[in-house]
């Protein structure tokens, strides 16, 4: 088990922020200070609008870097300058605790991940069956993310292992590097289906363009997904005030809203 995470009130949170910074009305565009994300893929439909609700309440600005988990670990673990990673897999973060470059008594995990088959609206492909809708002789390509890089991509393969069909699907398989880049293979008629995060199926552009059909929890371990502050952080009371606001009840329910489920649900 993780150490007990840090927990502090938002208000408690800005209090921090105005001695760490002082009055926001007296900050120029050039001196807010700036605070550097490190975040996985999945999160590209909710974490922009909680980065953009924290800027204007913090007076800060924030710089979101997305990518997979396992490429973002390698990154920090050679010194990349974040200030904070929000992995989709719970793991990465613990072995840079382990390791030293990130504080433990900031772990927070604060979503599960889900996975959904998914296809353009004009495929053609009927995929109410869900993952046995794979095994059809007209589907000749089904996109999933990296399993060496990306939490979404070993979880893929556990569902399809768990159905007993990954035997029959592994030839069609093409592997994005993050599961945003698998959802682009399906999204641009690489593939016809894909295996994608819930949270993108929900996102604006998927969700006008294409219909999913979820894959049972029961199927894949959990995708337990956790943030931590980067040890070699300038900006130590900025990142700890990030994760504060995550913890609000409105931050709670727009991440649910995007498709992820409480830990431990």
């Amino acid at each position: 088990m993780s150490s007990a995470p840090f927990r502090i009130s938002a208000a408690a949170a800005m209090a921090v922020l105005a001695l760490a910074f002082g009055p926001a009305a007296g900050v120029s565009a050039q001196t807010k200070p700036r605070l550097a994300i490190a975040a996985a893929s999945d999160l590209q439909t909710a974490l922009p609008e909680l980065a953009a609700a924290f800027e204007k309440d913090a007076s800060a600005t924030v710089a979101l870097s997305f990518g997979s988990s396992g490429t973002l670990f390698a990154q920090i673990q050679n010194g990349a300058p974040f200030d904070l990673f929000f992995s989709a897999d719970v793991e990465y973060p613990r072995q840079l605790i382990a390791r030293g470059r990130a504080d433990a008594t900031t772990l927070y995990e604060y979503a599960r991940g889900r996975i959904v088959v998914w296809t353009r609206r004009d495929s053609g492909v009927d995929i109410a069956r869900g993952l046995d809708a794979l095994t059809s002789e007209r589907i000749g390509r089904i996109a999933i993310a990296n399993p060496t890089l990306a939490p979404y991509g070993r979880a893929a393969v556990a569902a399809l292992r768990q159905k007993g069909i990954y035997d029959q699907v592994q030839d069609k398989l093409v592997r994005g590097d993050n599961i945003s880049q698998t959802a682009q293979l399906v999204d641009s008629g690489n593939a016809e289906v894909g295996i994608l995060a819930l949270s993108l199926a929900l996102g604006p552009a998927l969700r006008a363009r294409g219909i999913y059909s979820e894959i049972p929890t029961r199927l894949y371990p959990p995708i337990e997904q956790a943030a931590v502050v980067v040890s070699a952080s300038p900006n130590q009371a900025l990142a700890r005030a990030f994760l504060a606001y995550l913890r609000r009840p409105e931050s709670k329910r727009l991440l649910e809203r995007l498709g992820f489920s409480h830990p431990g649900a």
